[in-house]
């Protein structure tokens, strides 16, 4: 038999060359993104920054009261979690803050004592920040809370006192941001199920056009987070007639709805005619559930992700791309400290947080090239504010009301644009570190800020250039391989008709996990060196066509949980595959793959399985061109 020829670009409903193919980091830096309703998380942020400096300032000791503002910062995170799960998640946040900053504080009498102990810091909360996917900040403001410590203004504090004035301010936050608690219990799970119900519908009116194949990925990372929200972080088991077994079964509905379009997506036909406005509907009955609706037994229900502990070890697997960031991370800041404590600056922690601020997410070269280029445009605008504000010297109600209207500005642009965002950073940092005291000497200041940034970026880039390009070139191929490792396991299950096993269940979650950083990868090899970037925008048609097989096959086990779409039974799981069966199917994904690990011939395509003969064929000749 002879291989079947290669669909073409809309057969496969995807646009026809890979998006953004070379992405100019200047232009990225003017651009605003359009973000909704961020004034109340900004709002929050400020409240958390100004209460604690008021509280100081009223004792009569402002210096303590700006410290215990470190541990504000626990406000920024942990937002979207469910509100039980939030807590202790918040409580961990501030406890590691006080901990990070005394032990930044008692390292800070010996410089290279100091310097290894932010380094360490760094390279544990990298670790643990990507791994868990903590979100951002992230590592940032642990690595700066530690950094801080080693140069703050409360010097007659002892290190212990200094963690419990920053656990203090964390603790204030935890009550800030676990307020809403007493409002709607349940409004994070609410607002998980609203958003996907948004995105699948969004799917639905994209099948058949060129936004199809980004659609259909926003739509299934939202369905995914929301299993997050609706099961891995939820502690306890629901009632029957809770609210969230409600929104879980809501939730099961919308993937339901979301198989439907992906199977007839597949088919090259228009979805149900009623999918958009079931989603649609599904998402106003999310904001007040019903407790008649059914939802799956927990045996049955999709699995979250992966526990911490398993998250973790998979992390310190040898070759993981957290394990590159956490070693560029160390060597960064540890790099970046020693060179500005060698140069006698007073503020070497400055340094040391502009290092890791470029490498601790794991960029690519451009979009790390872009983020380094954003700090030290934005800390050199911030520095005319900061002298500004310095030569004003606000004190008192005024600091505080100066500090709060800073912190609200910064979470109010951080995410529509970071350079925005550095230039209100550097006079809030520049204001706090000053302890409400007048700068005698204000341009020596500025000017140890700005050197010390300039070091920690250009000592982040060259880190990177040694450390991370390497890695970063072999992550697009094992991304995909293990894509089609995973569709391949998640096949066997769907071929002997039980979807619902835990076996099946993790399969699928895996599955559905593995795409989706099949296209963070693509996404970081075109933001890479030129031969990175030509081999990612080659290898594009297989990374949709792959992105297109695991959605098509995780469609097919849900339908086959409803007992519809020909797969309600073993016999209709085989009958996907064919004649030639789920071993020859599996077989092929397995050639492949390893073909795309090695650099070896790609196999023949001979007794091609129905299901994903188009993907398969799409995939193979890309390795072809890859290849020859």
């Amino acid at each position: 038999m002879t291989a079947a020829q290669p669909p073409d670009d809309s057969a496969l409903g995807r646009p026809p060359h890979p998006p953004s193919p070379v992405r100019n980091p200047i232009r990225q830096m003017f651009m605003v993104n359009d973000v909704q309703n961020r004034w109340p998380f900004a709002l929050r942020a400020a409240a958390c920054m100004a209460v604690p400096a008021l509280i100081g300032w009223l004792a009569g000791d402002l210096a303590s009261g700006l410290m215990a503002t470190i541990g504000a910062f626990t406000s920024l995170y942990g937002s979207g979690r469910p509100y039980l799960n939030r807590g202790v998640h918040l409580g961990v946040v501030a406890v590691c803050f006080a901990l990070a900053v005394a032990l930044g504080n008692w390292a800070a009498e010996v410089p290279w004592a100091g310097v290894l102990t932010v380094s360490v810091i760094a390279m544990a909360a990298v670790l643990v920040c990507n791994a868990l996917a903590v979100g951002p900040p992230g590592a940032y403001m642990f690595v700066l809370a530690c950094a801080t410590g080693t140069g703050v203004a409360s010097e007659h504090l002892a290190p212990w006192r200094i963690g419990l004035l920053v656990l203090a301010g964390g603790g204030f936050a935890w009550l800030v941001h676990m307020f809403g608690a007493l409002i709607n219990v349940r409004g994070p799970e609410k607002s998980a199920v609203v958003s996907a119900a948004e995105e699948v519908a969004r799917f639905a009116d994209a099948v058949g056009t060129s936004s199809e194949a980004p659609a259909r990925h926003s739509a299934a990372s939202a369905l995914h987070q929301s299993w997050n929200v609706l099961v891995t972080f939820q502690p306890v088991h629901p009632r029957p007639s809770s609210t969230l077994h409600a929104l879980r079964a809501l939730n099961h509905e919308l993937h339901v709805v979301f198989a439907e379009v992906m199977t007839a997506a597949g088919k090259h036909e228009s979805p149900p005619h009623d999918a958009e406005q079931r989603a649609h509907a599904l998402g106003l009955l999310a904001d007040s559930p019903a407790n008649s609706h059914q939802a799956p037994d927990i045996d049955e229900m999709p699995l979250g992700r992966p526990a911490p502990f398993e998250l973790l070890r998979q992390a310190v697997t040898p070759g993981s791309p957290t394990l590159s960031v956490v070693a560029r991370a160390g060597v960064a800041v540890c790099v970046a400290g020693f060179i500005a404590s060698t140069l006698g600056i007073d503020h070497a922690y400055w340094a040391m947080s502009a290092a890791v601020l470029i490498v601790h997410q794991g960029f690519d070269w451009i979009r790390t090239l872009q983020r380094g280029a954003e700090r030290t445009l934005g800390t050199g605008i911030g520095l005319a504010l900061a002298g500004a504000l310095l030569a004003l010297h606000p004190h008192g109600l005024w600091l505080v009301a100066t500090i709060a209207l800073l912190q609200f500005t910064v979470e109010l642009v951080v995410v529509r644009n970071y350079a925005i965002a550095v230039v209100f950073i550097t006079p809030l940092a520049l204001t706090m570190s000053s302890g409400g005291q007048p700068v005698d000497d204000i341009d020596d200041l500025l000017l140890a800020r700005g050197i010390d940034t300039l070091i920690g970026c250009v000592v982040a880039f060259a880190v990177y250039l040694l450390i991370g390009r390497r890695h970063n070139a072999a992550r697009l191929p094992e991304a995909i391989a293990r894509t089609l490792d995973a569709i391949a396991a998640t096949s066997r299950h769907l071929a002997l008709g039980a979807v619902r096993t835990v076996a099946a269940r993790a399969a699928r979650r895996d599955l559905q996990i593995r795409a989706m950083a099949m296209l963070e990868a693509h996404d970081g090899g075109l933001g890479g060196s030129a031969r990175e970037r030509r081999s990612a925008e080659r290898m594009w048609p297989a990374v949709v066509a792959i992105e297109q097989l695991a959605y098509r096959t995780l469609a097919a086990c849900w339908a086959m949980e409803r007992g519809g779409g020909g797969v309600s039974a073993p016999e209709g799981g085989l009958s996907l595959f064919g004649p030639s069966g789920v071993a020859r199917f599996t077989t092929l994904l397995d050639e492949l793959s390893t073909a795309i690990q090695t650099g070896s011939a790609p196999p023949r395509l001979d007794q091609l399985p129905p299901f994903g003969a188009a993907e398969i064929t799409t995939v193979r000749d890309s390795l072809v061109r890859e290849i020859y």
